[in-house]
């Protein structure tokens, strides 16, 4: 949580004045581990239920601070005696789950990819214009990638190994060995 002088919440990058009426310049963070000690500067931790968490896979925390996780399914909203919601066109609400978010949002991203050259198709059907096998092959690697992480997404058995699509793997240095899943797309030409 936060750095703190008493009750005082200290910010990063904010000049303060501690107890005595000594004004810290905004570089109090620089200060040694004895210089804090030495002005009673405080790392305080975060209780359970503040601490951060990932949205994309939580929807926050409960009181004891355990988190709530996303469903990775669709969801049929139903009321406090099971009857089914609907909206007002009398269809059963539905809140979409993760892996319908995330194909979705995997379909999006191809199609970012491939309408940059969408014009090459379109002179190709008006006026034969051959379109570069460079071009081609991008579009065919950005489709089948696209269906590679489709099917790993509605695959996944349960949230961690869903949430594992969206990790990198690192070396012992944290260098980059190879893009999650969920990134892993061709190389734009």
């Amino acid at each position: 949580m936060p750095w703190k002088h008493g009750l005082q919440t200290l910010k990063p990058g904010k000049a303060w004045t501690d107890s005595n009426g000594t004004l810290h310049s905004s570089l109090w963070m620089r200060y040694s581990d004895a210089d804090k000690t030495r002005y009673s500067i405080v790392w305080e931790e975060p209780p359970a239920s503040a601490a951060p968490f990932d949205n994309r896979f939580y929807w926050g925390r409960q009181t004891d601070g355990t988190l709530i996780p996303r469903s990775l399914t669709d969801i049929n909203e139903v009321d406090a005696d099971g009857n089914p919601v609907n909206d007002v066109n009398g269809n059963q609400v539905v809140t979409p789950g993760l892996k319908t978010i995330w194909v979705a949002q995997t379909k999006r991203t191809a199609n970012d990819k491939l309408s940059v050259y969408d014009w090459m198709v379109t002179r190709k059907a008006e006026k034969s214009t051959a379109i570069p096998s460079s071009v081609t092959t991008y579009r065919d690697a950005v489709r089948t990638k696209c269906g590679e992480i489709e099917t790993a997404l509605n695959g996944a058995a349960d949230l961690a190994a869903f949430m594992a699509l969206f990790e990198d793997t690192l070396d012992s240095d944290g260098n980059v060995t190879a893009v999650a899943k969920i990134n892993d797309w061709p190389d734009e030409i």
